[in-house]
């Protein structure tokens, strides 16, 4: 019969354990935090947990252990529990850096985007150079609406912006929000190295809104041929709206206009709020408004 060479990582922290636990009362809290740590990584966490939870009684492994008891009460969904566990470390060791980014993101899994911000300010004042907690502290600014904030915290990091694609692509939606014609610059950069049917779909409406019509119909014609089939946000009747608003606010007469309105309610838009704008608008000539009422007319 073969010997086996070696056992595999799970039988091996079994054995670990099991010797461990039939001599407990010599065992070393190292010990306690090294299966923890081993039954973490292959994704045991209830084990992990309870393994972890013997080893924060000692002060030399109590930090660690918490900070990873929150990495698990965050993996399982537990963001109450985790936010407590990293709240504890930072009681014993305020700049832990760790922590602060563990608590930051915790707190925007839960919503709470006020606490996420102040959190990554403490991690700016601590590491002001890392790309990573630039991108994370921008993103939140965003959510929270505070867009000149956010556009002034990536001006201050120039380098991460060249580097980083995702904070380019962050740049373009704050300037877009901020009514900045730089946006379309910032668009068009990222879509240089990147495809993306909703990305140029924003960087359409982008120039639409700059009145560079024929590069808007370009992109959401390129938008529209891009599109998943099973394309949530946006649909594809949404694309087509788009056209439509554009052939019709650029130039009213063009029949493509109504044509494309007409094949975007058929394929299920229905936004009464964005076709009575679309009437409005007094660029439309008043054979498009009638179409535009009666297809208001016979919407659900």
């Amino acid at each position: 019969m073969k010997t086996p060479l070696a056992l595999s990582a799970a039988a091996l922290i079994f054995c670990q354990a099991a010797a461990l636990s039939c001599r407990s009362f010599g065992a070393s809290a190292e010990e306690y935090y090294s299966i923890g740590m081993a039954y973490f990584e292959i994704g045991k966490y209830e084990e992990a947990e309870r393994w972890l939870s013997r080893a924060r009684s000692a002060g030399r492994t109590r930090i660690a252990s918490e900070y990873n008891l929150g990495r698990i009460a965050f993996e399982t969904g537990r963001y109450e529990d985790a936010a407590e566990y990293f709240e504890t470390v930072l009681e014993r060791d305020p700049d832990n850096v760790m922590a602060l980014r563990a608590l930051a993101y915790t707190w925007i899994m839960s919503g709470e985007l006020a606490e996420a911000e102040r959190l990554y300010g403490r991690v700016a004042a601590l590491v002001p150079d890392n790309a990573d907690d630039g991108y994370n502290h921008a993103l939140v600014l965003y959510a929270m609406e505070k867009y000149a904030a956010a556009e002034d915290l990536i001006l201050s990091r120039p380098h991460a912006l060249e580097n980083s694609q995702d904070m380019l692509l962050l740049f373009a939606r704050i300037q877009r929000a901020l009514g900045k014609v730089e946006a379309a610059d910032s668009y068009a950069q990222w879509l240089a190295s990147n495809n993306d049917s909703r990305v140029r779909y924003e960087y359409a409406r982008v120039l639409e809104d700059a009145e560079l019509y024929a590069r808007a119909l370009e992109e959401y014609q390129a938008a529209l041929g891009n599109l998943p089939p099973d394309s949530a946000k946006p649909t594809a009747a949404e694309v087509r709206f788009s056209l439509a608003r554009v052939y019709l606010t650029a130039d009213s007469g063009n029949p493509q206009g109504l044509t494309e309105l007409k094949a975007a309610v058929e394929g299920g838009f229905a936004d009464r709020e964005e076709l009575e704008a679309l009437s409005r608008d007094g660029r439309l000539d008043e054979t498009s408004r009638a179409e535009i009422q009666e297809l208001l007319k016979n919407l659900p």
